[in-house]
């Protein structure tokens, strides 16, 4: 079993920075990726960044805005978020990917951190 508990969400005006936290706990020693994913209202989840494998993705709404990144002491997952626009407005989700296979699936991801970005 894993724990992911996401927090760092807030309202801030357009133009601003956040930076997401996402502490993972449990079997972790497996974990082989991680990624943050955003669910804006009726809408559907996507992913936004991720990293794994030698490799690191973002969503071309976010590129060079948005930084994905992982302490392995802390056993933290990190998405620092500048520049931010009303788009970006969202729940934030983190994920992980155990031995090729990412952990939370379907749609109850549990409660996330709200992003507000105002304009």
């Amino acid at each position: 079993q894993v724990q992911l508990v996401e927090s760092g969400g807030g309202s801030v005006q357009a133009g601003g920075s956040l930076r997401l936290s996402c502490v993972v706990s449990g079997s972790i020693s497996s974990i082989d990726g991680t990624a943050w994913y955003r669910q804006a209202p009726g809408k559907q989840r996507d992913m936004v960044a991720s990293m794994g494998s030698g490799r690191t993705y973002y969503a071309d709404s976010v590129k060079g805005r948005f930084t994905i990144s992982r302490d392995n002491v802390k056993n933290t997952v990190y998405l620092q978020m500048n520049s931010l626009k009303p788009e970006d407005t969202a729940v934030y989700h983190c994920n992980v990917r155990l031995a090729g296979v990412w952990y939370r699936k379907g749609d109850d991801w549990g409660q996330g951190t709200q992003v507000t970005v105002s304009s």
